[in-house]
């Protein structure tokens, strides 16, 4: 296969570089913001290419070979992110990820794919500094580590080089919207039927539900699905490291943390989003992924009687219970496990394990009760789904909290019975 440079043959480059430069400076003479209003854009690259092809009829400039191509690559180099805009458009393409300049990956189904886009550094750069602008925070030697959202919804991750060996490393993760409720994962595959209505009355009873699973396992997915089983007229509050949380609710506040200035000043961490939560009147609160000692805020909401849910990175919901236990003790050295293990006990009611399958299919492996008792340190567990020969099957496990089910109206005994659909 022979390789795709990110600039075009030597007479199209030409021409691209000088259209690329008559369109910058329309832009910039009617004041458009080109992240903003892309379509604006297009219909300058448009009325460029238009007027060089007429241009080219005389003979005083090369004509363009595709005048629809070019269009695109224009729009992709003022507004978009030039050689990366492909993958970005392309709904197969899960995440993009430049481990240096010649060696571009991507993941289509849950698989890896070296690419044959060839970059150079400052072409990196400029792509990094690029998606930055657009997000308001800032990458440098003091702070070399970044995470930020792109106006399509896209999660940018960015490790400086210094850090990372010889180049930046950037990691793109496309926000790809396949499901909205739980009852679209069906179709997905990625859970039964009842489990799905389990899972949707679980969160109209207001019950207490941790996500795990591992990277790119579906888990903030899932937490959009449950978020949009929330009753109309409860008060959300939701606490993200960078905003990735979309469901439809009528009053919902979502924060995100803030990087601190360049006076090293004006930090917001996550653990201060959900101490703020509290005082904002919430009827449910979400933490988008718990990672450190913000996981002993959210169990003291969650143990007040305050209804939440959370992702959380573990390899099964056992393991998903015992960081739930480990995280709190970050919080201080007068946090201790005594504390924390009946805790989690009593304040987790159901935890949902996500993973990925051979073919790159993102499934709901178990969902488990946890009762909230505690032996020999151990929190016990009751498990009411589980994988069995590449099916989610109904055990004879019940959810904790039971009243909470008949207090929404909703016979779960019924729901969860071999006669249910």
């Amino acid at each position: 296969m022979a390789m795709i440079h990110a600039t075009p043959p030597h007479g199209q480059g030409l021409v691209v570089d000088l259209l690329d430069q008559h369109v910058r400076e329309q832009v910039r003479r009617e004041g458009v913001d080109p992240q903003r209003d892309t379509q604006l854009v297009r219909r300058i690259a448009e009325s460029v290419v238009r007027e060089h092809d007429e241009r080219s009829l005389t003979g005083q400039v090369v004509p363009v070979a595709d005048p629809g191509a070019m269009v695109g690559e224009l729009v992709a180099r003022v507004a978009g992110y030039g050689p990366l805009q492909a993958f970005l458009d392309d709904p197969s393409v899960e995440e993009v990820w430049i481990n240096d300049p010649s060696r571009v990956f991507v993941a289509r189904n849950g698989r890896h794919e070296l690419t044959n886009l060839m970059l150079t550094q400052d072409q990196v750069d400029e792509l990094v500094e690029r998606m930055l602008k657009s997000s308001g925070r800032r990458i440098d030697l003091s702070q070399p580590f970044v995470d930020a959202m792109l106006p399509d919804g896209h999660r940018l991750h960015v490790v400086l080089q210094g850090i990372s060996r010889g180049f930046s490393a950037v990691n793109i993760r496309k926000f790809v919207l396949r499901a909205t409720r739980v009852g679209d994962l069906v179709e997905l595959g990625s859970l039964s039927a009842r489990a799905a209505s389990f899972l949707d009355a679980s969160v109209r009873a207001g019950l207490n539900i941790l996500v795990a699973g591992g990277t790119q396992a579906g888990k903030t997915t899932l937490l959009n699905c449950l978020a949009a089983a929330i009753p109309g007229g409860e008060r959300v509050v939701s606490a993200e490291e960078v905003f990735e949380l979309r469901f439809p609710h009528p009053d919902w506040v979502p924060m995100q943390t803030r990087q601190a200035g360049l006076e090293g000043t004006g930090e917001i961490r996550l653990r201060d989003l959900v101490k703020e939560s509290l005082r904002m009147r919430p009827s449910r609160v979400i933490v988008g992924e718990v990672r450190a000692e913000e996981c002993l805020d959210l169990l003291l909401a969650l143990n007040s009687g305050l209804p939440g849910m959370c992702t959380l990175h573990a390899n099964s919901a056992r393991e998903a219970l015992v960081k739930m236990c480990t995280l709190p003790l970050l919080a201080g050295e007068n946090i201790s496990a005594r504390f924390v293990v009946p805790t989690v006990a009593a304040s987790v009611d159901l935890v949902v394990h996500l993973g990925v399958d051979q073919h790159g299919v993102r499934r709901v492996n178990e969902i488990v009760g946890v009762p909230g008792r505690v032996e020999n340190d151990i929190i016990e567990t009751e498990p009411i789904f589980e994988r069995r020969g590449g099916e989610l099957r109904r055990t004879r496990g019940m959810p904790p909290r039971v009243e909470s089910f008949e207090r929404a109206g909703i016979d779960v005994h019924r729901l969860l019975s071999e006669d249910a659909g």
